[in-house]
C-alpha cells in the first residue's frame, strides 16, 4: 500500500511539471502574436493599396510609358513594374548603386512571385494590389528577377533584369531622356 501514494504523488509532480511548460509555451506564442500586431501595426503590410488589373494598362501609374526607373524631386529613384503571363514589363530595369530605390509593382492577371537575386527583396505580386519594396544597392552589378510562383505553363521563362549602375552614370542617363520620356529601362 506505500508504493501507491508515492506513484500517485510522483504522477501529481510530472503533470505540474507539464503543465508548466505548456504554460510557458502558450505565453510564449501569445507575446509573439502581441510582437507582430504591433510591429505590424507601424509598418502594415504592402497589400493595402488597390489597383484595377483590368485596366492598369490603359490609365494611372501602371501604363507602359510610366513604366521603368524614375528619378524623384527628394533623388531617390522609384521603379514601377507590371508581372503578367509570362514576362515582367519592362524586361530590364537600371538602378542606381547607393541611392534609396523603391519598387512598386503589381500583376495584371495572376499571382507572380518577385525576388531580386542577392538583395532583401522576395515577394509574391497579387492581381488588384500594389506592392512596395524598398532597398539600396551597395555596388554597381547585374541581378536576375526570376518569377519564383508558379503562374502557368510559361512560368519557366519568366524573369527579367536589374542592372545596378554608378550613380553618376545613372544621372546623366536621366538627364539625357527625350523631353516627352521620364522612364528609364535598358533600352535607353
Amino acid at each position: 500500500m506505500a508504493i501507491q501514494p508515492a506513484s500517485h504523488e510522483v504522477a501529481e509532480r510530472v503533470e505540474r511539471r507539464w503543465a508548466m511548460v505548456v504554460l510557458i509555451i502558450v505565453t510564449v506564442l501569445v507575446a509573439m502574436v502581441v510582437y507582430t500586431g504591433l510591429h505590424w501595426a507601424m509598418m502594415p503590410p504592402s497589400r493595402v493599396e488597390t489597383v484595377r488589373p483590368e485596366t492598369l494598362h490603359i490609365s494611372g501609374e501602371f501604363v507602359e510609358s510610366n513604366l521603368g526607373s524614375a528619378v524623384e524631386p527628394d533623388g531617390s529613384v522609384t521603379v514601377r513594374i507590371v508581372a503578367q503571363q509570362y514576362s515582367f514589363t519592362p524586361q530590364c530595369l537600371v538602378v542606381p548603386a547607393g541611392v534609396p530605390v523603391t519598387f512598386r509593382a503589381t500583376s495584371s492577371d495572376v499571382i507572380h512571385g518577385f525576388l531580386i537575386t542577392d538583395t532583401n527583396i522576395n515577394s509574391m505580386l497579387e492581381p488588384g494590389y500594389v506592392s512596395t519594396f524598398k532597398t539600396t544597392f551597395n555596388a554597381p552589378g547585374d541581378h536576375t528577377m526570376p518569377c519564383h510562383e508558379y503562374c502557368g505553363t510559361g512560368h519557366q521563362n519568366m524573369w527579367a533584369h536589374v542592372k545596378v549602375i554608378d550613380r553618376a552614370e545613372f544621372m546623366q542617363m536621366a538627364d539625357q531622356l527625350p523631353a516627352n520620356s521620364r522612364r528609364l529601362s535598358c533600352v535607353h
